[in-house]
């Protein structure tokens, strides 16, 4: 078997790839060279140069895995790889440890001022009163995100005796009592954090969750650090309090756009900033590289992808059968836990008719993945969402019936917290999939883009007041669906828009007379 290597990797990954198959190492190939060399080769093996389009994957006659040396797949046509068959894999652990110690190393240098001292003296300055620092011992350290990173860096904060406060909707206090730290708000961290780091993935919730708002509620000797991704710290805001001296320092790795020359927060003299090095490590690289091959050769010689992000490969007549539902299970649970809005205590998933005769363990492992994913990004996949769930306390239950109404095969997927819990039904008609059910409430929708669904009560004058405020604001509403209750009952009025709607357009919704609640899910 033929492995190609389009992108510079550690000596050590080809060694492990080389002692059973035959390896070219071939970079910086346009998309027109990629897509002429790919079909002599059984797998592929990336970093973050090469782009595997559709077109690519399409030319892949005898592709079975690509492997990227890294945690994000950003540049990989995940989709057209599972509708090939083609296992996707990554490396995420392996840069773990390099990006938890880089954000320790920026946390000093911040407290230090070490890299601007270090720039003073190679000037032939010495200013020592200029650069003078603070401690972090005994000094508050707000986490966002608790995800692997961001309980590594915890660890370590904990070795110099700092208070951890961490916040991380999915996360149990059990949990967070043994790694030690105390669960708080986003609101409450930046009101008493000395130091704040960031480590969730970019999701619609994450995006900018420190902005304008939370800078004004930190203390002024607070000192933040990002090196997560660009776009969890809204960057504007971030580069204003720097310049204004609301806030005494950042530490960022990582921009919105890199390389970021255009950034205003390159301007400010109390910025420490590095070109995405978090993990720039040797050992990270060499890491990354031996993961990947090793999925690499187990998956060529017949075994399991333990990183597959995707659907690992089954029969063909098998996955002409499940590949639909294995899409809408994923699809509805993400639904459902964006409509939750929290933190998830239980998953039911039901099959009911002639699917529930089929091995359905790929389309619940599929829903568990799309309701962690919510939470955790791209970290969640085929092979970790279920024991990702038995860490986070999260039960699964499956059920099945052979009896189904109205269609021939039915998933019905509910998510719970407490008392509160959302629900969504669908279907497959042909390959087509749709949602026929939210909450209960019949529907019939198509599972994809955005859809606002509206709580309401069933009385005139709701509907024509919220399709007014979505008109004017530009917002083109491609379907309705409402639901079917008495006068004076609550119901639920689902709208597919072809574009994402900010919050304060939702907010604009809600204070409509009748509306009790407006959320926006993305499919």
């Amino acid at each position: 078997m033929r492995i190609l290597v389009s992108d510079p990797l550690s000596e050590q990954g080809l060694a492990i790839l080389g002692q059973q198959f035959t390896v070219d190492v071939l970079t910086k190939l346009s998309e027109e060279e990629l897509i002429e060399k790919i079909p002599d080769y059984d797998a592929l093996v990336i970093r973050s140069g090469t782009q595997v389009t559709r077109k690519v994957i399409e030319a892949a006659d005898k592709m079975k895995i690509i492997g990227r040396a890294g945690v994000g797949v950003d540049n990989v046509d995940v989709e057209a790889a599972t509708e090939k068959g083609i296992i996707v894999t990554n490396a995420p652990e392996g840069n773990m440890l390099s990006a938890a110690e880089h954000t320790i190393a920026m946390m000093m240098g911040l407290a230090r001022n070490i890299p601007q001292a270090n720039a003073s003296l190679k000037s032939k300055k010495w200013e020592r009163n200029k650069f003078m620092g603070v401690e972090v011992n005994g000094k508050i350290l707000g986490v966002i995100g608790l995800g692997r990173i961001g309980a590594e860096v915890a660890k370590r904060a904990q070795g110099l005796n700092m208070d951890i406060l961490a916040y991380d909707p999915f996360i149990s206090e059990e949990k967070a009592n043994e790694l030690g730290v105390r669960l708080m708000s986003v609101h409450e961290i930046v009101k008493e954090a000395d130091f704040i780091t960031v480590h969730t993935p970019l999701t619609k919730e994450t995006r900018n969750i420190i902005d304008k708002r939370e800078f004004e509620m930190m203390k002024s000797n607070v000192r933040i650090i990002n090196c997560a991704r660009g776009g969890i710290i809204n960057e504007e805001a971030l580069a204003q309090a720097l310049k204004s001296g609301r806030i005494a320092g950042a530490a960022v790795d990582v921009f919105v756009n890199e390389p970021p020359f255009d950034s205003p927060m390159l301007e400010c003299d109390n910025l420490i900033a590095t070109p995405h090095l978090g993990a720039s490590t040797e050992e990270a690289q060499v890491n990354v590289a031996v993961s990947v091959a090793e999925e690499i050769v187990a998956v060529l010689n017949g075994g399991v992808s333990k990183n597959a992000i995707n659907i690992p490969s089954v029969k063909p007549e098998v996955m002409s059968v499940l590949a639909p539902y294995i899409q809408l299970a994923e699809t509805m649970s993400k639904a459902c836990a964006q409509l939750l809005g929290k933190n998830y205590e239980k998953i039911e998933i039901s099959y009911q008719g002639d699917i529930a005769g089929k091995d359905t363990r790929p389309i619940t492992v599929a829903a568990v993945k799309g309701m962690l994913q919510v939470a955790l990004g791209s970290a969640v996949n085929y092979v970790n969402a279920n024991s990702l769930a038995k860490s986070r306390k999260v039960e699964v239950i499956e059920s099945k019936s052979q009896t189904s109404d109205e269609y021939a095969s039915i998933v019905k997927i509910r998510i719970t917290k407490g008392n509160d819990n959302q629900s969504i039904t669908g279907t497959v008609v042909g390959n087509a999939a749709k949602i026929i059910g939210i909450n209960d409430e019949n529907v019939d929708l198509a599972p994809a883009g955005y859809i606002i669904v509206a709580t309401h009560i069933n009385k005139p004058n709701v509907i024509g007041p919220c399709c007014i405020v979505l008109g004017k604001n530009n917002i083109n509403i491609s379907g309705m669906q409402v639901g079917r209750v008495p006068i004076g009952e609550v119901t639920i009025m689902a709208l597919n828009v072809d574009s994402e709607v900010p919050e304060p357009i939702l907010k604009e919704m809600r204070a409509v007379e009748g509306i009790i609640d407006a959320k926006l899910i993305k499919l």
